[in-house]
């Protein structure tokens, strides 16, 4: 039997499907390690516990895949009909029994990387609109979700950590969220600075750049995106006139 692998031909498109399917097998292994009754347990999102953020990776894998039979049949299929509808499907789901919850991620998993694999090269530009409003390439749909099962096997809080994420993956997350902060203007006199982002001492700097006495938080890559994202603030430090005696709260992201 012939085997079967993705249409895709473009080098750049092909690494950033290894990066997602790197992301959803350790999402899976994370979920993996916890028993049925740890489910229960909670998440380092407020009123979410781990059911909820099963639940939700689950759904969002068959929302994306619709954005792919958009692109794939040229038919407008929305990722949700509705905000509202997206949440009921997150609570519904977090009510499901540990084996169908488990069969949700397995089965939407596959489904979207099959949605993946069979899209022909000339359809990976059509353009698909995003839960948010954003117009994008149907090829948007890999990092965003790069972005959730590695950014979700953290929150699952059973020893995953944001030094267990890629530094391209989150290199281009922190990208996001600091280009989030400055169409919003909630950047305005904040500086961030990265340092040692690939062990070699290489460094990066986001955020108000023309500020002239910015607030500035430092550290490492993983714990500047951890803190960006409002996960936490252990190995950064804030120095300037916001600062005071915390770590500076991030912005809001999304």
């Amino acid at each position: 039997m012939v085997a079967r692998h993705d249409l895709a031909t473009d080098p750049g498109l092909q690494e950033d499907l290894l990066q997602a399917r790197r992301g959803t097998a350790f999402f899976a292994r994370k979920l993996n390690e916890l028993s049925d009754a740890e489910l229960d347990g909670g998440t380092l999102l407020p009123d979410w516990t781990r059911r909820h953020v099963v639940a939700h990776v689950g759904y969002n894998a068959r929302a994306i895949a619709r954005l792919l039979e958009w692109a794939a049949t040229g038919v407008e299929t929305p990722m949700y009909s509705s905000p509202e509808a997206r949440n009921h499907e997150i609570s519904f789901g977090a009510t499901l029994s540990p084996i169908a919850l488990r069969n949700l991620f397995d089965h939407s998993a596959v489904h979207l990387s099959v949605e993946w694999r069979d899209l022909p090269d000339e359809n990976w530009t059509h353009e698909v609109r995003t839960a948010q409003g954003r117009t994008v390439p149907a090829s948007e749909t890999v990092w965003m979700r790069t972005r959730e099962v590695w950014v979700h096997a953290v929150d699952l809080d059973n020893g995953a950590t944001f030094n267990d994420i890629p530094a391209p993956v989150l290199e281009r997350l922190l990208k996001d969220i600091t280009g989030a902060w400055k169409t919003r203007g909630t950047d305005t006199g904040l500086l961030i600075n990265v340092n040692d982002t690939t062990g070699n001492g290489a460094a990066l700097t986001f955020g108000d750049t023309s500020a002239t006495n910015p607030t500035i938080i430092t550290g490492p890559l993983p714990a500047v995106v951890e803190w960006a994202t409002g996960r936490g603030t252990s190995g950064v430090t804030a120095t300037g006139p916001s600062a005071e005696s915390a770590v500076l709260a991030a912005p809001k992201w999304i």
